[in-house]
């Protein structure tokens, strides 16, 4: 056989000079303004924190956890009330969105998928995440506050719960779209039925992304004012054990205090806003562990 000839091997380096030199000035000017753009939100972000801290920190005393919001113009008082409010109003918003979200993000993966109704379900939960609060207000408002003839605990709830449930429905059904359909179909082979299934290895699996989800919804209805301005208002002394008439609560509180001309009252706000800032950082943290405890696992 003949001889088959290579021809000689040439090295040719890739050199970084035959890329576009419009390409690397288009890499540096997005790197230069990313970093920028961060910088930005961080002094802002921080700015804001520091102020708050600065601030809210001088109104932090005993009082403030014992004592109910003062009167127009009175000194002293704390925001014992508002707090106490606040707690009841979130507990009841949470406790009806969650069992409501969690079976429709249920339904949404285990059943409906990708059906007409399920797609409907999850257009009008789209738009239920990114409806302005204050339109949930009013709708609230209406439904339940003009029929009463009264502000209540129990429509400041509701309106919380609205807010809430979309969120917790999009957390859930995104959690057990993860969960391997492996395990469900290793549970029918058992003979186990869909529920059983759901109920033993889906929800088991998705848990904690669950508990994220319901944690990232309280987060969420903490902070809310436009909603209970039109719902459960406010009061300054401690309210009914019937809920009935104004709630006192931290946002409107916050709002109202910020606004007024009496500088005891604006130093309540401060500590108001600082308290609700630390407590939904706190419950982003834990989010974020349980987040994080999942993955590990």
């Amino acid at each position: 056989m003949d001889a088959v000839k290579t021809l000689p091997a040439t090295d040719v380096p890739v050199r970084t000079s035959r890329i576009r030199s419009s390409r690397r000035v288009a890499d540096k000017l997005l790197i230069v303004g990313s970093t920028i753009a961060t910088l930005i939100g961080i002094v802002v972000l921080g700015s804001i924190l520091l102020m708050l801290i600065v601030e809210g920190v001088k109104g932090f005393s005993p009082l403030l956890f014992t004592e109910p919001t003062p009167g127009p113009g009175s000194e002293g008082g704390g925001i014992a009330n508002a707090i106490l409010g606040s707690l009841v109003l979130t507990l009841i918003g949470i406790v009806i969105a969650t069992p409501v979200g969690v079976m429709a993000g249920t339904y949404l993966a285990e059943y409906g998928r990708n059906s007409k109704l399920a797609d409907l379900i999850r257009f009008l939960n789209d738009i239920l995440l990114s409806a302005p609060s204050i339109l949930i207000g009013l709708f609230v408002y209406t439904l339940m506050v003009r029929p009463m003839g009264t502000y209540s605990g129990w429509a400041g709830g509701v309106a919380l719960a609205i807010i809430a449930t979309p969120v917790i429905v999009r957390t859930t059904e995104d959690m057990l779209r993860l969960v391997p359909s492996t395990l469900r179909e290793a549970g029918a082979a058992l003979g186990a039925p869909p529920s059983v299934v759901i109920k033993s290895i889906t929800w088991r699996g998705a848990s904690a992304g669950i508990v994220t989800g319901i944690i990232l919804a309280l987060a969420r209805i903490a902070g809310e004012t436009a909603p209970l301005l039109f719902t459960a208002l406010n009061n300054n002394n401690w309210f009914s054990p019937n809920l009935m008439g104004g709630i006192p609560n931290l946002p409107v509180m916050i709002y109202q205090f910020a606004l007024s001309p009496y500088s005891n009252w604006q130093q309540l706000a401060w500590a108001g806003a600082l308290l609700i800032t630390a407590t939904i950082l706190a419950l982003s943290i834990v989010a974020r562990f349980v987040i994080k405890s999942e993955r590990a696992r």
